[in-house]
């Protein structure tokens, strides 16, 4: 907008200036013009005055035709010596075009020296904006990447700057991007080496027993090998569920979104958890209405699933887990509520993050479940929040319909 009034006010001025000209030549043109003609007929009339007073019987219609004659013989001025190819018959013409000479020049070097100032004005703005610009590209190399939006125009130094601004802001992101990657590459990398440490350290002493002890006790060997299994089976589910999250981290993974019930997500979830819920005496309630949700079915019940089972390790023996779902016109709403050992206000605030293990938490657990179940969440068009208080801690998920 401030380009374009910039932009009018320029041809404005070109308008008005060339208006100016335009006039003031006419003037000259006419004014010019009249004086000849004024000089002219004075002189002309003061001829026909004296020939008036010598030829009085001269009749006035033999002077019209007299001044109306064009067969006129120009070649008896020369008697006079006077050349009419090259000399007035009235000096005082001649003075005047002498003077017009002079104000016609000084017209056309008055026009030439405004056009070099808008000209000079016009270079001097743009070196001004290049200036700008420079130093604008000086204070980016200096890591100063702010911009003052209010200066800017619609012009092409401006349009210029505004997208070597917008290159720079990509390649600083870009930037940060990847050291910000990197960073969490390194902090994944020494979160997993330290997950991993402690169960392989296990299994290398439990093995280590059973091949230096050709006599140890069978019940004792069976419990090793149990372990180890266990183990193993920790080891297998961490790595499977990083790969899981490294493909949701570079969107590797398309969701196939069908609409399905609530309802089978939930029982399907249920039953991947069953054993878990046999071994504390833990009843699952289930209640919801009819409500159907546009998702991927096998991705939710990994989420689901993942949050049941903590709500599971939280909970105390021979309690229940309240499982409910509804539905209104802008989600569905589940809500899983254990009863148990309640999280703290701390825990709380990283308890989505991966790797991260509550003072509560189990201790065969490895912090990454919830991690995952709310990505896959999230990339459902659904959030997650967690409430705990009173011995009671409570998901909700919304999945919003957009």
């Amino acid at each position: 907008m401030a380009n374009k009034l910039k932009l009018k006010k320029f041809f404005l001025k070109i308008f008005f200036i060339s208006l100016i000209i335009i006039f003031l030549s006419l003037f000259l043109n006419i004014y010019e013009y009249h004086t000849y003609t004024k000089n002219f007929n004075y002189k002309i009339g003061e001829i026909l005055t004296l020939i008036k007073d010598k030829y009085p019987n001269l009749k006035e219609e033999e002077l019209i035709a007299l001044l109306n004659n064009k067969n006129i013989d120009f070649n008896i001025l020369t008697k006079y010596g006077i050349d009419i190819s090259k000399d007035s018959i009235i000096i005082k013409n001649d003075e005047f075009y002498h003077t017009f000479i002079f104000i016609n020049t000084t017209f056309i070097i008055l026009i030439i020296v405004i056009l070099l100032i808008i000209f000079l004005k016009y270079n001097h703005d743009k070196s001004r904006e290049l200036k700008a610009l420079t130093k604008y590209l000086e204070e980016i190399n200096k890591h100063n990447y702010s911009l003052k939006i209010d200066e800017n125009t619609e012009d092409e130094l401006s349009i210029l700057k505004n997208e070597i601004y917008k290159t720079t802001v990509m390649l600083k992101e870009s930037a940060e991007s990847s050291l910000k990657d990197k960073q969490e590459l390194k902090k994944s990398l020494e979160d997993i080496s330290h997950q991993l440490k402690t169960p392989l350290t296990s299994i290398f002493i439990m093995l280590d027993n059973l091949i230096d002890d050709d006599c140890m006790d069978e019940e004792i060997k069976k419990e090793f090998l149990h372990d180890i299994k266990r183990e193993v089976m920790n080891i297998n589910f961490l790595v499977q569920t990083l790969l899981k999250l490294s493909k949701f981290d570079v969107n590797a993974i398309v969701f196939n979104s069908k609409e399905i019930p609530v309802s089978k997500i939930i029982n399907e979830s249920a039953k991947n958890v069953a054993s878990l819920c046999d071994l504390k005496n833990i009843n699952l309630i289930i209640k919801g209405d009819n409500s159907h949700l546009l998702c991927d079915i096998n991705w939710q019940i990994e989420a689901l699933t993942n949050i049941i089972k903590n709500a599971i390790d939280y909970s105390k023996n021979n309690s229940k887990i309240d499982i409910n779902y509804q539905t209104n016109n802008i989600y569905t709403e589940i809500s899983i509520t254990n009863y148990g050992n309640e999280i703290s206000k701390n825990d709380i605030k990283h308890i989505f993050e991966r790797f991260y293990k509550g003072k509560n938490a189990n201790s065969e657990s490895v912090g990454i479940g919830l991690a995952l179940a709310r990505t896959i969440i999230n990339k459902d068009n659904g959030s997650i929040n967690v409430q705990s208080s009173n011995n009671k801690t409570t998901f909700t998920i919304k999945y919003f319909k957009l």
